[in-house]
Order: C-alpha cells, then structure tokens, then sequence
C-alpha cells in the first residue's frame, strides 16, 4: 500500500517545481509547505524562526489556477520576502506604549486603579495605531510586491504584457471568489493598481518605439 496519496504526491510536485522558481540566494531559508490553517488564503508567507520563511500554499485552491496565474502570486510572495515587508506581531508597539503609560502613571502611583486604568488605555490606544499603520503600509507594499513580481516574471522569460496578464487574471479571480469584504476591496485595489502600471508600460513603450521608428 502507498504510504502516499496520489494528491501529495502531485502537490509535492508542485513545490518542488516552485522550489526551482526561488532566486538561488534564498533557496536555503526559504521552504514550500501546504497551510494547515482554517480556511487559509491561497497563498501567504510567514517568518517561522530569524533565518526562516515559509511560503504557505492551499493545495486545493492552488491547483485550480493556470500555471501562469501560479506563478506571478508566487512571485509576489517572494518580492515580499525580499523586501522585508511580511507581517510583524504587534506585541512590541503594544507594550511600548504601556511602558510609556506606565511612566506617566507614576505621577499617581497613590491611586492604584487610576494607574491601572492608565496602563490600559495608553496600551489600547498604542496597539490600534500600529493596527491602522500596519493596514495601511500592507496594501502600499503588496502594490510594490505585484511590481516587484512583474520584473521577476520577465527574468524567466514571460513577456512584459504576458505578466500583467497573468497576474491580473490571478487577482480578478480571487477577488470574485472572495467573501470577505475587506480582503476582496485589498485584492481590487491592487488589481486597479497593477492595470494603471500595466497603462504606464505600455505608453512607455510606445514612446520608445516613436523614438526610434
């Protein structure tokens, strides 16, 4: 009896064939792996240890995208890893900001709950600010890791156009299958983003071709 199923086999496959698709500097510390969380998105990356990343894949929903498609989000996922831009926990704002509170709460250390109180709230209010700037910078930095996925595309030989392309399929079908308002308004904005970068290039490249005609 296999001590495999045909479907690991065929998504083991998979990673390695992504595995192959990592820059040569990052194929050490960089490791492929279904998710094995509730629902998880198609494609997420998550530092495991200091020196360690992993690229975390649904198989089910992988596979039910074309090869093209596949590639350019995992191309965006590394462009992330590379920038340094993937999701830190915000436990050392929080605790900054009690720190903070703590001190100013010296100045009523007679009254224990007021100090109390203090604490909390300057440590509530730290915390949801680094939450409203970390939602803010992530969709800025998966804009530049769409970008940055795109010229990683032509370096293996996808045409300029086919990128765009590709991606753009990729983030039109997530965004429809999608339920979650919030996280589908991300993926539109970033596909209405990568169509006026798309625009950008191919003016460019009409002017070139004007220049030199």
């Amino acid at each position: 009896m296999p001590t495999h199923s045909a479907a690991t086999d065929a998504y083991q496959g998979e990673f390695r064939r992504l595995q192959g698709l990592l820059p040569m500097e990052m194929r050490g510390w960089v490791t492929i792996v279904p998710s094995t969380a509730m629902n998880p998105p198609v494609i997420t990356s998550e530092e495991v240890d200091k020196d360690q990343v992993e690229i975390q894949i649904d198989p089910v929903r992988w596979e039910q995208l074309a090869i093209d498609q596949r590639n350019l989000l995992f191309w965006h996922e590394v462009a992330r890893i590379q920038s340094d831009t993937l999701p830190k926990e915000g436990w050392e704002m929080a605790a900054l900001a009690i720190g903070l509170g703590g001190t100013v709460g010296e100045l009523w250390v007679q009254d224990t709950l007021l100090l109390l109180l203090s604490l909390g709230l300057t440590g509530f209010a730290g915390y949801r600010l680094w939450r409203r700037h970390q939602k803010q910078n992530a969709l800025k930095w998966a804009i530049q890791a769409d970008e940055r996925a795109i010229q990683l595309a032509t370096q293996h030989g996808y045409s300029l156009p086919a990128a765009y392309k590709s991606l753009g399929s990729a983030l039109k079908l997530l965004a429809e299958q999608t339920p979650n308002k919030g996280l589908r308004r991300r993926y539109e904005a970033r596909l209405d983003a990568l169509k006026r970068s798309a625009q950008r290039a191919r003016q460019s490249s009409q002017a070139q071709r004007r220049e030199y005609a």
